[in-house]
């Protein structure tokens, strides 16, 4: 319903229009908006354990801006977002139009490709811990049989391997939500657009950047929002597989404002994460600001 739809409506269908929204708005002023408030004022307090709680108004902001780690969590954390984030795209894509063919068992392998996605984090990072380990991990053996070398090599232990090892985790894991997206938008795409194309000479590459991508767009911009909102906030990945080492070299902003929670300094933990809130909202509306949602196609 458009904005313009809105106000023809009468009095009281807007009235059952708000009852039917009632219960959602409900939980998001709950769960979401008190949660959020709740931060943000206590971002302007002292507030350490057993101590009283102070209104310090700006002094936590003044402390973050002169925090090296905290820029190096914030600098790790965009880095780690502006390239897993296009990398699961391409990968999600490839994915995607090879499930949109017309292929044996197309069903299941969709519900394969889910799979992924569909296990819990926490239990994700534990597997691909596993398959670095050190001693005995499925990576140490493929490497060996490749030939590439025959030493073992740390892939966690230093803070090169160990951001590419969280990239190859963290696409692995969330590449097929991006599929699955895209597919959606695919099977929406009338057939007969493709068989015009190809009865006036249209290659893939130009029925793929001038006809697929241009229609999807707006649900491509939304698949990279949502990740790109996960990826600014990833926690649980990292914090199974590194902790944010080596040195603190792989600790996002997430993991950065956990640690003074974990220490009991609640004020500053607030303020690391209201300053995160703020960059994932500004990105956001650049996205939304992108996509132009209300336009036709």
């Amino acid at each position: 319903m458009n904005k313009n739809n809105f106000y023809k409506l009468s009095y009281k269908e807007k009235k059952v229009l708000f009852l039917f929204l009632l219960p959602l708005l409900s939980f998001i002023f709950l769960f979401v908006f008190i949660p959020i408030l709740g931060t943000f004022i206590n971002s302007f307090h002292r507030d350490l354990t057993f101590l009283p709680k102070k209104f310090i108004f700006l002094d936590n902001f003044k402390r973050l801006l002169t925090d090296n780690s905290f820029w190096q969590s914030i600098r790790f954390t965009l880095l780690f977002t502006f390239i897993s984030v296009p990398l699961q795209l391409v990968i999600g894509f490839i994915f995607a139009i090879l499930l949109n063919k017309a292929i044996p068992f197309r069903g299941l392998i969709r519900s394969i490709v889910l799979i992924p996605w569909a296990v819990p984090a926490a239990i994700s990072a534990r597997a691909w811990e596993l398959i670095y380990n050190y001693n005995y991990g499925l990576a140490q053996y493929i490497i060996k049989s490749l030939g590439i070398t025959q030493n073992q090599v740390n892939f966690l232990g230093s803070a090169w391997s160990a951001f590419w090892a969280l990239i190859l985790a963290d696409s692995w894991k969330t590449a097929p939500f991006i599929a699955i997206i895209i597919l959606a938008g695919l099977s929406s795409i009338p057939q007969e657009i493709y068989r015009q194309a190809k009865i006036d000479g249209a290659g893939f590459i130009y029925i793929f950047f001038k006809i697929t991508v241009p229609i999807i767009k707006p649900i491509i911009i939304a698949a990279l929002l949502f990740r790109t909102i996960d990826s600014l906030r990833i926690f649980d990945l990292i914090y199974v597989l590194t902790h944010g080492g080596p040195g603190g070299s792989t600790a996002s902003a997430s993991i950065y404002g956990y640690q003074f929670f974990l220490s009991g300094e609640f004020g500053y933990g607030s303020c690391v994460s209201v300053f995160l809130f703020i960059i994932t909202f500004i990105i956001s509306i650049c996205y939304i600001k992108t996509a132009r949602f209300g336009e036709k196609i």
